[in-house]
């Protein structure tokens, strides 16, 4: 027998079928049918009996609606449930997971970090690269939206050529700027597998976007990361930060020490540092060099570059930034 269930379309499937369409596959194990989702259409399969106590789960979940709970699903459709959901200090301490790993912070400050992010309404991570900004914030906005606190994902990145004139590439806009996403994809991979990270992309849940397409968008309900912030201008950065909308979360992360920007051009990340240092709920966390996660010859890199610019030139605003000690590491500005 074969019956077919058609769900309101909407980025709330996502919590109905469960990361990894856990739910659905839990209903396959359950009542020893095939159950397969194309869009917001759901198909089962197998003997008529099972195939209609399927379906009568099916219509539950459907009736619920996208209103409905991840701990909520899995109750209807008979999985194991979850543990009760957090507050944000409740969770402090708690690692973040994901579908495909569940990722534990490395140190005080990416601690710090993980706090500040499910916190703070905006939060900026600096410090050299290694140290988990963005894979940490990218983990950080699928746990979100997991607990229904956001309905979007939107990973942004200036384009801009790190030290290099790539020249005329062919395709259309989305095929030009991919290579330079090509970091928030490798994040996105290691957390959720192919079929979901393509349906979530399609339904525009997850949206990855150079930084000029932001301007004139107003975010409500979304968690945003706004990655290699220090190759933006000061106007970008204005621009960007002034998205945020209501129930919404900004993660801005950068490195202040690799500016790909022309010499002439002050960079928007040094810039917001200096400006909204004191400003009440937004969080700062300054990662230092021992903070990178990566392999050990990296630190060893980074600390005998970082001695060569002390050594060739006096510090200025953008050492300064870099260099903060570990005391604003608390995640509160102000």
């Amino acid at each position: 027998m074969v019956a077919k269930v058609v769900f309101p379309p909407g980025p709330g499937l996502s919590v109905l079928f469960g990361f990894h369409e856990e739910n659905l596959r839990h209903l396959e194990s359950a009542h020893g049918v095939s159950v397969i989702a194309r869009g917001n259409e759901v198909t089962v399969k197998g003997a008529k009996a099972a195939v209609e106590a399927t379906a009568r789960v099916l219509h539950r979940m459907r009736s619920a609606g996208a209103g409905i709970s991840a701990d909520e699903a899995r109750g209807i459709t008979g999985g194991r449930p979850t543990a009760p959901r957090r507050t944000p200090d409740e969770a402090a301490d708690a690692p973040i997971r994901t579908p495909r790993l569940t990722i534990h912070p490395r140190g005080d400050r990416q601690k710090a970090y993980i706090a500040a992010t499910r916190k703070s309404d905006v939060v900026f991570g600096i410090g050299p690269a290694g140290t988990g900004k963005t894979y940490l914030a990218v983990g950080c906005a699928l746990e979100a939206f997991a607990a229904q606190r956001v309905e979007r994902i939107i990973l942004v990145r200036p384009v801009v050529e790190a030290g290099e004139r790539l020249g005329f590439l062919p395709g259309d806009i989305q095929e030009k700027v991919n290579p330079y996403m090509r970091p928030l994809y490798d994040a996105l991979q290691d957390m959720l597998d192919r079929p979901t990270l393509q349906r979530l992309m399609l339904q525009e849940v997850i949206e990855i976007a150079p930084l000029a397409f932001m301007r004139g968008r107003t975010l409500n309900k979304a968690f945003v990361i706004l990655d290699e912030a220090q190759n933006t201008t000061e106007e970008q950065m204005k621009m960007f930060l002034t998205r945020l909308g209501a129930d919404s979360k900004i993660v801005v992360t950068g490195d202040v020490t690799q500016n790909d920007l022309p010499k002439s051009v002050s960079s928007g990340l040094v810039h917001a540092l200096r400006l909204l240092e004191n400003v009440e709920g937004i969080g700062f966390i300054h990662f230092l060099p021992e903070d990178v996660v990566r392999h050990e010859m990296v630190q060893r890199i980074l600390a005998r570059y970082e001695q060569e610019d002390k050594r060739v030139r006096p510090a200025s605003g953008r050492d300064v930034a870099a260099q903060r000690g570990s005391s604003r590491a608390g995640g509160e500005g102000g």
